[in-house]
């Protein structure tokens, strides 16, 4: 049998964990067949005596979740996919919700890469994430880039949703195949959409289908002659004019990188990054993250490094 695992912590959610309905929602009774090509992660972190701990998990191969770590009081953990990425037909589902008052730092081992099916009729990967993030709470999030191989197909669904007085830091990244290869812009389709949500009220949406063959992406007012992008997200009172000009000036100083920082409201700004290699890219990625943890959320200490 596959093996699931569960943690649990809290009376209360100990005895919810102990109960029949509990039990058959995380029973993993995926056939033999499709173990590594559809499950799930769950993740739920509290705030407890002054730090952040993970409360429950619920983790079904080829996810792994290892121990955390204690970062001045935050849970950093580095997310693990075990297999050697996403194939067509493949379905992987993540849940994580951050409790009130906790603080959460979350990265993942390696670039997740989207290889092509072995069959042209099979569907595309899908990649569907949720992250819930309650008042007060606070949630970290450096992801490595999807590198899609030629021919890959790829649905990537992010929903995120915020509290009212929650605060979150997002950067993720995305190349246009493996470009030291010569596959750029190779993979046959990529469907992307990024949402958040504040107090269930829709406050950005990023949406986007690439499809190269039938429409060339290497366009002026397109990626150009870029091959890697990122977003990054900043929600914190401390988001404003002041704040983020400053953001703006350092991106546009880096050698190598078109970026862009906009305030959209009162405490959320989000960054558009491209660049034609790598070396800028991470640079620029780098510098923004560092310099948003240490002039907006004023915790420089959660720039932690695998």
């Amino acid at each position: 049998m596959t093996p699931a695992i569960g943690l649990s912590g809290g009376e209360r959610r100990a005895a919810d964990e102990r109960s029949p309905a509990f039990a058959r929602a995380h029973r993993d009774d995926r056939s033999a067949h499709v173990v590594g090509r559809r499950a799930r992660l769950e993740l739920a972190f509290e705030r407890r005596g002054g730090r952040t701990v993970l409360a429950h998990a619920y983790v079904e191969p080829p996810f792994r979740i290892g121990r955390t770590f204690d970062l001045d009081g935050a849970a950093y953990a580095i997310l693990v996919c075990a297999g050697p990425g996403v194939f067509g037909g493949d379905d992987l589902a993540q849940s994580i919700h951050v409790g009130a008052g906790a603080r959460v730092v979350l990265t993942t081992q390696a670039a997740l890469q989207a290889h092509p099916a072995a069959c042209a009729r099979h569907a595309p990967a899908i990649v569907h994430q949720r992250f819930i993030v309650d008042d007060d709470a606070e949630l970290h999030g450096h992801w490595d880039p999807v590198i899609p191989f030629a021919g890959a197909r790829l649905d990537q669904i992010v929903d995120i949703r915020l509290g009212e007085s929650s605060r979150m830091y997002w950067s993720d990244a995305l190349m246009a195949g493996r470009v030291t290869r010569g596959e750029r812009w190779r993979f046959d389709r990529l469907a992307h959409e990024l949402s958040v949500s504040i107090a269930g009220r829709r406050a950005y949406v990023e949406r986007y289908t690439l499809a190269p063959a039938d429409r060339a992406v290497e366009r002026a007012w397109t990626a150009r002659g870029a091959a890697y992008f990122s977003t990054a997200i900043v929600r914190d009172p401390r988001a404003s004019a002041e704040t983020v000009e400053p953001l703006h000036r350092r991106l546009a100083a880096i050698e190598g990188v078109a970026a862009a920082v906009d305030l959209l409201e009162p405490s959320l700004a989000v960054a558009r990054l491209m660049a034609e290699g790598g070396a800028p890219f991470a640079r620029a990625r780098t510098s923004y993250r560092e310099w948003a943890l240490a002039s907006i959320f004023q915790r420089p200490e959660l720039a932690a490094r695998k």
